[in-house]
């Protein structure tokens, strides 16, 4: 079969927007091929659970295809639509979601439509630039660590490839070498940049130092940047921001406003990519979850966007995310924001709702926005456990959200609606926002065993004196906090302890706030001392 050539007619994509044609009995992927079209296909790859094929020759296309404008489509592995129109990009993220919840899920539940993006081009409000030895400047290669060189990105605005461009010619001009994923030599790893309405960062990766010059050439092209930052990474792999990350220039944060509030965006705080959707999205999650005088426990919730979206309506909001620079944002978000019912803590999504399931919380409705990985069937347990009245789970893959929603299913939980996001227009991505509520089943038929023996509870316990915690910020930051500082983290974080003795003894008295960067080296103590999960 291999090296063979067939004429066959295209009726399916893959979940990857690759084609799906018919041959000799077995299903053959061929990327960029379009439903209802019939390709000339070379055979070039057969497995035993797979065969793939090369697009020889299109004999018939469909009408929906279009000229993709980028000049390196089908080598960067960004991108997999540009090569249709919108309104098949829509359908097929559509039938994509809906097959997941047929096939994956077993559900009759179907996504009522799609909200399709206002444009797909320029809307992404943050991006990588990997570098690589040369140096070269781009993006990964499909399914590898290869680096395509790519001069200009049609999904981030103009400014972003002018940025990464700067970096380039500095480091060429300057004799600054790549950093070589295989040899572990070399400075520059990423260039990462995020732009809001307001502001506009970039952070450059590299294995030591950020020599001064990348400041001022960044600068010179983007003069509308407000902040240039560094995170020193010399450990292999891919993962970005893997270090630690400091002010170089400017500010070190951005500022976005979205559904009324406005929001402080670390470098590592989740946010997502295309402004105008999660919009959009937010206020769907929020029609979803009816937070009108509830309790609503938001996990994953990044700088507490979604949970800020919904507090004016809500009694009380609960976050939690793993990352502290984000629930550090979430806290200052919320008090910019003015808004005083809504609490965060730190800590990794199954340990905060087990634990506040064995605390006897009941929030009346739950939001999740988990990775694209989906949820721990520890989280889906303790969440089912707390039996709220409704869940409003957001998604950005369609597999796992509906394989939780199997779970969820036979935890009691019914899923009553559901809605596709276009938010990422001209990739094989789609956001999903479903809506669950407690089934006939009565909760006491839940059986979920929690052992307080066994169970981390480390952010729920004391772990070190006041002044061990002193100690460790003053040596690790060079900070000097108050025990009053620490009491505020402490209470922020869920941390119950007695009688507050550093209390003011007349309440009209008005504290002073910690400082942001003495919060978040409180929080390292904490998570030092294993005070709160990590």
């Amino acid at each position: 079969m291999k090296n063979q050539i067939y004429d066959a007619a295209v009726d399916g994509l893959t979940s990857q927007a690759e084609g799906v044609c018919r041959i000799g009995g077995r299903a053959v992927f061929v990327p960029r091929a379009l439903p209802g079209e019939t390709w000339r296909v070379r055979i070039v790859k057969v497995t035993r659970t797979a065969v793939w094929g090369r697009g020889e020759a299109l004999l018939v296309p469909s009408p929906h295809r279009i000229e993709p404008a980028c000049p390196v489509f089908g080598q960067c592995g960004g991108c997999a639509t540009l090569h249709m129109d919108g309104a098949l990009e829509a359908s097929c993220k559509l039938e994509r979601v809906n097959d997941a919840l047929r096939r994956i899920g077993g559900l009759d539940l179907r996504a009522e439509g799609i909200l399709p993006a206002p444009t797909r081009e320029g809307y992404r409000n943050k991006a990588v630039y990997n570098f690589a030895p040369g140096p070269v400047c781009g993006f990964y290669r499909s399914r590898s660590h290869q680096v395509i060189p790519a001069a200009r990105c049609l999904l981030q605005p103009p400014a972003f490839d002018a940025a990464a461009a700067a970096l380039l010619a500095w480091m060429k001009a300057e004799g600054v070498p790549a950093y070589d994923e295989i040899t572990g030599r070399g400075l520059i790893r990423r260039l990462y940049l995020r732009r809001t309405s307001t502001h506009f960062a970039a952070c450059v990766e590299a294995a030591g130092d950020v020599p001064a010059g990348a400041v001022r050439a960044l600068r010179q092209a983007c003069p509308d940047l407000t902040g240039v930052l560094a995170c020193r990474n010399g450990e292999p792999g891919n993962v970005v921001l893997n270090g630690p990350v400091t002010t170089l220039w400017g500010e070190g944060t951005v500022w976005e406003s979205i559904c009324g509030a406005r929001l402080e965006l670390s470098p590592s705080a989740f946010f997502q990519v295309n402004t105008a959707q999660a919009e959009a999205l937010y206020r769907l999650a929020g029609e979803y979850a009816q937070p009108a005088g509830k309790t609503v426990l938001d996990l994953y919730c990044g700088a507490g966007a979604i949970g800020l979206a919904v507090a004016r309506d809500a009694r009380r909001i609960i976050g939690s995310d793993i990352v502290p620079a984000a629930v550090v944002n979430a806290r200052r978000n919320a008090a910019v924001n003015g808004v005083d019912n809504a609490e965060y803590i730190c800590g990794d999504a199954k340990d905060v709702a087990a634990a506040l399931a064995a605390r006897g919380l009941r929030p009346d409705v739950i939001i999740t926005d988990p990775p694209r990985k989906g949820m721990d069937e520890a989280v889906l347990a303790a969440m089912a456990a707390m039996w709220s009245e409704r869940i409003v789970y957001v998604s950005c893959d369609p597999a796992t959200l509906a394989r939780d929603l199997k779970r969820l299913t036979a935890l009691g939980y019914v899923p009553r609606r559901a809605m596709a996001v276009d938010m990422f227009p001209g990739t094989h991505h789609v956001e999903t926002v479903v809506q669950l509520s407690k089934g006939e089943i009565q909760s006491t038929k839940i059986r979920v065993d929690f052992s307080l023996e066994n169970m981390d509870m480390s952010g729920f316990k004391k772990g070190a004196t006041y002044g061990e915690i002193k100690a460790y910020v003053k040596e690790h930051s060079g900070l000097t906090i108050s025990s009053l500082y620490i009491a505020q983290v402490k209470q922020k974080c869920g941390i119950i302890e007695r009688e507050n003795y550093n209390k003011p003894k007349s309440e009209n008295v008005k504290q002073p706030q910690c400082p942001p960067e003495k919060e978040a080296a409180i929080i390292e103590a904490l998570r030092h001392f294993g005070m709160v999960m990590a």
